[in-house]
């Protein structure tokens, strides 16, 4: 990873400092579950993985609070909090980031370069060059960078000659519902791990709104944490890799459902610029799950929306305050006449 990786001191006591890391972070709320005392807040997810808000997956609301105690860097899966002392960072087996086992490749490694092409996060780079000794075979380098990896195991997965060994963070369960789903692609965009998708359907099949790959979630609970509607539930149920202290953590996090996502945004439009096309409208998941009918193209005949509607011909916002910030309303305005910006949380 970059030494120049932009860092934030969310707290310091004394000696300590808890250091966040936000390049790392993959907006998953673990470290808002484990929190003692509840200082930490996390929401966005969906307006921030997409670009459409200049901010970070998580804030530290109640700084004066802060005890410094380091359960959200124990936690954290990616390493993206840090508790460092006198200036040097603890990072010893008691924390995940730390026990669970580097992604690594051995030499059996043919450098096809499906690992690379495959990663999600981007995590891998392959070197190849064609055989010097007159043999026809590939040579090369495969560099993984460990702090960019979320262990997914997709490289491995792809691997022909099986020369990658992935330890994922946690085990779960992973589960949505079809009837409050609104398929607004929130949770695709979010996943770190490529384990959401929309399975592509032929004429006339019946398919699920939204698929889940088990075999590449790392049950982190960013979707569920970033979903507009509240529709998916992730529950982490082990700890998976072999760590010191792993107890108290366990009795955090197994079992408990994700962070409720704080709103740390608020919607603005521009009148001018408007076309009262209503795309907004209909697409908003909190509009689509509150009206059914919006989408079979009732845009004018219902009583007042729950989030957004047009009227006299310009979009209005109705409810802040339900509001999910996953941003599908600004993704398909063709103008650019509603959008999301960062708001003060207490």
């Amino acid at each position: 990873m970059q030494d120049d990786m932009r860092l934030s001191v969310f707290s310091e006591k004394k000696d300590r400092q808890l250091v966040y890391k936000p390049e790392i972070c993959i907006g998953c709320g673990t470290c808002v579950q484990a929190c003692p005392k509840g200082v930490l807040s996390v929401g966005a997810v969906g307006a921030v993985a997409r670009g459409l808000l200049d901010a970070d997956f998580l804030e530290m609301t109640k700084r004066d609070e802060c005890l410094v105690c380091g359960i959200c860097a124990r936690v954290c899966p990616t390493g993206a909090l840090e508790l460092r002392q006198e200036g040097k960072p603890l990072n010893d087996t008691s924390y995940i980031s730390k026990a669970v086992k580097p992604t690594s490749v051995n030499e059996n490694c043919v450098h096809c370069g499906l690992c690379e092409d495959i990663c999600p996060q981007g995590c891998i780079e392959v070197i190849r060059e064609i055989s010097g000794d007159g043999s026809l075979k590939l040579v090369g380098k495969t560099n993984i960078d460990t702090e960019c990896c979320v262990h997914c195991g997709w490289c491995a997965a792809v691997c022909p000659v099986d020369a990658i060994s992935v330890e994922k963070p946690f085990a779960g369960t992973w589960t949505r519902a079809e009837d409050v789903c609104q398929t607004c692609h929130t949770c695709i965009d979010v996943c770190p791990a490529n384990a959401i998708f929309n399975k592509k359907a032929k004429s006339g099949e019946r398919v699920e709104k939204i698929t889940h790959r088990p075999d590449a979630c790392i049950y982190c609970g960013a979707c569920a944490v970033s979903c507009p509607v509240d529709a998916i539930d992730v529950r982490k149920t082990a700890i998976l890799p072999e760590m010191e202290k792993k107890g108290p953590l366990e009795k955090k996090l197994l079992d408990a459902p994700v962070p409720e996502a704080l709103l740390r945004t608020r919607l603005e439009t521009d009148e001018a610029a408007c076309l009262g096309c209503g795309n907004c409208v209909i697409v908003c998941p909190v509009n689509a799950l509150d009206n059914r009918e919006l989408a079979s193209g009732y845009l004018n005949d219902m009583d007042e929306k729950a989030l957004l509607e047009v009227r006299n011909g310009k979009v209005s916002v109705v409810n802040q305050d339900v509001c999910g910030g996953d941003g599908t309303c600004a993704l398909i305005c063709p103008v650019n006449a509603i959008w999301l910006v960062k708001k003060e949380v207490e």
